[in-house]
């Protein structure tokens, strides 16, 4: 599984710490990890409303496979990250919230209030939420013999975004340009997006967007 660490601006001086925890519990179970938001060294502006479009452009782009998001409070990024098509993000604060989430609700994105609980014992919230994520299976239910109604809800949701939420290359094609250069125009983002992205026709607006700056 491929998933990418997506945090904001004003998070920036914690990503080092998450990064690294996320890289430890990952690896454990052979998991492919990206730093695709803002860290130190990395020319970027992005806040929760970008963390959340470059949230579904990783996912629509099947670039990764979940994405790892979230801001001050984990409202921000959760709510931009869920006005993107085919983007289903759940706020989590612990890892009953991370199990929850994937068992009921089955998303692909998950967003972290960074901006709590990150004292003593920060290190073991982080390490609890990140094992979780790799061991819960998605969709099992629970409780279990509630697996066949939940199931019929995530259909119905959907189908509640496919009717309405337009696709994300005319999302990008609306959206305010300069604010989006700032948010894909780094080194890291061109060596890895472009590459790994599987939807032509998303490559191609982020492309010549990049390229019309340069």
């Amino acid at each position: 599984m491929k998933i990418a660490l997506v945090m904001e601006n004003s998070q920036k001086k914690k990503n080092e710490f998450v990064w690294k925890v996320l890289e430890k519990v990952a690896s454990k179970y052979h998991h492919e990890v990206f730093n695709y938001g803002v860290s130190e060294g990395k020319t970027c502006d992005i806040d929760y409303v970008g963390a959340g479009i470059l949230t579904g452009i990783l996912l629509n782009g099947e670039v990764v496979d979940f994405v790892i998001t979230g801001c001050a409070t984990g409202e921000g990024a959760m709510m931009s990250a869920n006005a993107m098509p085919n983007v289903t993000c759940g706020l989590v604060e612990d890892a009953v919230d991370m199990e929850l989430f994937l068992r009921v609700n089955g998303g692909n994105a998950i967003s972290i209030p960074f901006g709590k609980n990150f004292g003593i014992g920060s290190e073991i919230l982080l390490e609890n939420i990140f094992e979780t994520l790799f061991q819960t299976e998605k969709e099992s239910g629970y409780p279990k013999e509630r697996k066949e109604v939940q199931m019929v809800q995530r259909i119905k949701l959907k189908e509640l975004k496919r009717c309405s939420q337009i696709e994300i290359e005319e999302i990008l094609e609306e959206f305010d340009k300069d604010l989006l250069y700032n948010m894909v125009h780094n080194d890291y983002f061109e060596e890895n997006f472009f590459k790994d992205c599987k939807k032509d026709s998303l490559g191609v607006i982020l492309k010549q967007l990049i390229d019309a700056w340069e």
